[in-house]
């Protein structure tokens, strides 16, 4: 039996990135002897048992044969037999095909540390084109490495945009989907993850709401759009997916007659769905006549004092979206949430009044201070 550091680890470990996870490959084992070895069984599809210590994935050497239409049409052929290198060979992309032995020695045999270098994203063999999954992990991975210059190798871009016109694409389900895109949202550029899928053609087939608002380059090019800026201002200034969530798809939303039945087709979890629904009441309410009232209810709908993690993601995603309005309104809401979080005064404390007559009471002295606040703010303008 020989293990080896694979895939993303040996990736990441050469570039001097933190490497957040570890996968094994492990040669000339069977299940039978993982499992007396004390892994525990990972997977009931594949051969991959967990670390009795580290929980950490070691699979068995495999190779995968196309057998059936779908992401998950493969026969899937492991034992003592399988060599690393044919584990290799059957990986995604170059820079993922790479090993490392117990003593840090490289192993590779698909030119992976020479596409590290020059920084590409290039298939290993046409095989690429049997796993519509590897679209979406490419895109990801423009994504994650984009900002050190990685960018698509020619001819792995003509395979992508041969797989957006096939059957297998609309194979994959919304949970691969989303997961894909959720990891998107959590690397540097997460931006780059659209446009991508965008050029090769695969957004429109899978996402064509999202794509409807769009306008590609060609290959190696930015898209020309209104998408980008905000999600570019936004990741500059926030590494919370949510709010990168709500500002990549605020503009599809904001288009749609029930975008919840979208969110909700597209697996964005809740507080996504939730951030998007804030943004879309917030919009609405930046094209109706300023008023203090208005303003007020709205906040209070947020719950900033119960809620401060939402308000925080309302106020990123907002200043990603609308940076002018970060001068306007958007101080008017931070005060109306001080007002909402202050203690009664002592004037109603007195008054005698109780239960909604008593919270109505004390809206209306919230009403009109906040509408003190803006009427200062527009004497001064």
């Amino acid at each position: 039996m020989k293990i080896y550091l694979v895939g993303g680890a040996v990736r990441d470990r050469l570039l001097d990135l933190v490497v957040t996870e570890r996968d094994w490959v492990v040669v000339g084992s069977t299940p039978d002897e993982m499992l007396v070895a004390g892994f525990r069984r990972a997977d009931s599809e594949f051969p991959v048992f967990l670390h009795p210590e580290t929980g950490e994935e070691y699979a068995l050497a495999r190779t995968e044969v196309k057998t059936a239409a779908g992401y998950k049409g493969f026969q899937v052929d492991y034992g003592p037999h399988i060599t690393l290198e044919q584990d290799l060979l059957r990986r995604d992309l170059t820079i993922n095909a790479m090993a490392m032995t117990e003593h840090g020695e490289l192993i590779d045999i698909c030119g992976g540390r020479d596409d590290l270098d020059s920084g590409m994203l290039r298939h290993i063999t046409d095989a690429f084109t049997e796993d519509p999954v590897r679209l979406l992990r490419i895109a990801r991975f423009a994504a994650k490495l984009g900002c050190w210059g990685f960018r698509v190798a020619h001819a792995t871009h003509e395979l992508m945009k041969k797989m957006a016109l096939s059957d297998d694409l609309m194979s994959l389900n919304a949970e691969r989907i989303w997961r894909e895109m959720k990891g998107a949202f959590s690397t540097p550029q997460p931006w780059r993850f659209f446009e991508l899928l965008h050029r090769c053609g695969a957004l429109q087939r899978l996402l064509p709401e999202l794509a409807e608002g769009m306008v590609s380059g060609g290959h190696g090019e930015e898209t020309r759009d209104e998408f980008a800026a905000p999600l570019k201002r936004v990741a500059n200034e926030s590494e919370d997916p949510v709010v990168r969530c709500g500002v990549a798809f605020f503009d599809t939303v904001s288009r749609l007659a029930q975008p919840d039945q979208w969110m909700r087709r597209l697996r964005i979890e809740k507080a996504g769905r939730q951030l998007l629904h804030d943004l879309l009441r917030f919009h609405r309410l930046t094209r109706e006549p300023e008023q203090a009232e208005q303003i007020l209810r709205f906040v209070a709908t947020l719950n900033p004092k119960r809620q401060p993690v939402r308000f925080r993601r309302f106020f990123a995603a907002s200043h990603g979206l609308w940076p002018q309005q970060v001068e306007n309104l958007l101080p008017k809401l931070e005060y109306s949430a001080e007002l909402l979080g202050s203690p009664m005064p002592e004037e109603l404390v007195r008054s005698g009044l109780e239960g909604q007559a008593l919270g109505e009471a004390l809206f209306a002295w919230r009403v009109v201070r906040l509408e003190e606040v803006m009427n200062q703010t527009r004497g001064s303008n």
